[in-house]
């Protein structure tokens, strides 16, 4: 008789997790169940915040809503907040960055025709975003190209870590989400 085997679990400390997940779009609902969408959020705050000055204590809890909406709302938050007129995959609305308190909102119709167009599955596409927002709300940016490197090194450990592939690789984000 064989012995199940058990992924190790990945480093980082094990947070509680106050998580609310708001569907304004119903558009992908049945193919987001929110013990995946807890699975992603959990996964990319183990990773923590990028830079070692904030006190990391796991007893205090992240604040994360996830909110799944329609291209009109996602235009409307992006005009509003960024000042361009356009519906994007997410926003993230960070609050305090340790413990994390944040809004991360995706546009269901800009997430699923970016999936389409690289190849990606929806699911897998939908957890690297989620896990990019997460960083986002940890404090991690892209606005400087060193900055973007070591985000985008983040998103790659943190996804591999869920079994889903390189999303920046050509066809990348193949694996399972």
């Amino acid at each position: 008789m064989s012995t199940p085997t058990r992924r190790a679990a990945p480093a980082g400390p094990v947070l509680a997790l106050e998580l609310s997940v708001q569907f304004a779009s119903r558009e992908h609902r049945a193919q987001l169940p929110r013990h995946l969408l807890a699975r992603w959020v959990r996964a990319a705050l183990r990773r923590g915040p990028d830079t070692k000055r904030v006190p990391i204590d796991p007893r205090q809890p992240a604040c994360i809503t996830l909110r799944f909406v329609g291209a009109d709302e996602g235009q409307r938050l992006n005009r509003e907040f960024r000042h361009r007129d356009y519906a994007t995959n997410v926003l993230t609305f960070a609050y305090q960055a340790w413990p994390p308190v944040a809004d991360i909102v995706l546009c269901d119709s800009v997430v699923a025709h970016e999936a389409a167009a690289q190849g990606k599955p929806l699911p897998s596409h939908y957890a690297h975003l989620v896990v990019h927002g997460v960083l986002h709300a940890l404090g991690w940016d892209h606005l400087r190209n060193a900055q973007a490197l070591r985000m985008e090194q983040a998103e790659r450990e943190v996804l591999a870590g869920l079994g889903i592939g390189d999303p920046y690789a050509q066809g990348g984000g193949r694996g399972d989400a």
